[in-house]
């Protein structure tokens, strides 16, 4: 099987589950360069708050994008405007990433800014 699509069999898995719990997601993206998160409301159909590493904000405090500390930016933005959005308490969607590195940074920095998975 190759690489991408042993990653979406896995996020369509974890994805499944948390439509059966009908909870809002906090779903995740990354490249080589940047990362992406977004909360997503429980029906799917509208992105309550997004933030990212090719935001001018995120990115003018940032000397790479594409490493451990951007994504602590990314996770601590993303609690911060999910918080003043109303959202206190959302479902991790990794889309399929294993939880390491740059998505367990995202999701450490988000959890220590107040967010609850």
């Amino acid at each position: 099987m190759e690489k991408k699509q042993a990653r979406m069999k896995r996020a369509l898995k974890l994805r499944s589950k948390i439509k059966k719990l009908s909870a809002i997601r906090l779903s995740i993206h990354k490249t080589s360069q940047h990362i992406y998160a977004q909360v997503i409301s429980a029906d799917g159909s509208t992105t309550l708050a997004s933030a990212s590493t090719t935001q001018a904000e995120i990115k003018s405090t940032l000397k790479n994008t594409g490493n451990v500390s951007a994504a602590v930016e990314v996770g601590k933005s993303i609690a911060q405007k999910a918080i003043a959005v109303g959202v206190s308490e959302v479902a991790f969607d990794r889309s399929g990433f294993k939880y390491h590195g740059r998505v367990k940074a995202l999701a450490d920095a988000a959890r220590e800014a107040g967010l609850k998975f």
